[in-house]
C-alpha cells in the first residue's frame, strides 16, 4: 500500500462516515457508540458533563481533511512524504477543530443536563381552561421551563372548581394533576 493509497482510503472512510451521519440522522439510524472518558469533555457553562472532544463529526472531519489533503500532495505534488504527512495531520486536526467548535458553540450552546427537580409538578400554578365538576376532571394549563403546558386535572378535595381559577398542584398521579384553589398568602394578611 502506497502513500497515496493510505491518504485515499482515509478520505472514502472519513466521507463514509459523514454520508452514514446525514443517512442516519435523516432516517434517525442508531449507531453505537463509543464512551469517551471523562477528562475529555469541554463542559458546558451549565455544570454539565458536555461535548467529547472525540466524537463522530470530528473524527469524520480530520479524516476527510486529512486524507484529502494527503491524497493531493502526494499524487499530484512533488512533495516528500513527510511534508505531505505532517501538512494533512495538521489540515485534519484544523477540519476536526472547526467541527468541534460548531457542534460545542453553535449546536449544543443551550444544551443543558435535565434535571427532574424542574419537572416536578408538585407547587406547579396553572389555571382551569375546563372546569372540574364534582368529582370529574378539567383541563390545567400552567407554564414550565418557559413552554407552554396542559395536564388532566381533579380536585384534591373532590369539589367543583369553575373554569378560570387559578390552581396550585397539590400531587401529581398518572397524568392527572389533583390541584386546589390558590390563595396568595399576601391576600391573607390583609
Amino acid at each position: 500500500m502506497t502513500w497515496v493509497d493510505f491518504y485515499f482510503a482515509c478520505f472514502i472512510a472519513g466521507f463514509g462516515l459523514s454520508v452514514l451521519a446525514l443517512v442516519g440522522g435523516g432516517t434517525h439510524l442508531h449507531v453505537p457508540h463509543l464512551h469517551v472518558p471523562h477528562g475529555l469533555h469541554v463542559p458546558h457553562a451549565s455544570g454539565g458533563r458536555g461535548t467529547p472532544v472525540f466524537n463522530f463529526a470530528t473524527l469524520a472531519a480530520f479524516l476527510v481533511w486529512f486524507g484529502g489533503v494527503g491524497y493531493l500532495l502526494s499524487r499530484y505534488y512533488a512533495v516528500w512524504y513527510v511534508v505531505a504527512l505532517g501538512v494533512a495531520v495538521l489540515s485534519g486536526l484544523g477540519a476536526a477543530a472547526v467541527a468541534f467548535w460548531f457542534l460545542a458553540k453553535v449546536l449544543m450552546a443551550h444544551e443543558a443536563p435535565l434535571d427532574p427537580a424542574d419537572y416536578d409538578m408538585v407547587g406547579v400554578l396553572g389555571r382551569l381552561s375546563i372546569s372540574i365538576r364534582l368529582g370529574g376532571t378539567g383541563e390545567l394549563i400552567y407554564s414550565q421551563q418557559g413552554t407552554r403546558r396542559v395536564a388532566g386535572a381533579r380536585s384534591e378535595d373532590g369539589v367543583a372548581i369553575p373554569r378560570g381559577t387559578e390552581v396550585m398542584v397539590a400531587r401529581y398521579e398518572k397524568g392527572i394533576a389533583y390541584v386546589k384553589p390558590w390563595v396568595d398568602p399576601a391576600d391573607e394578611l390583609q
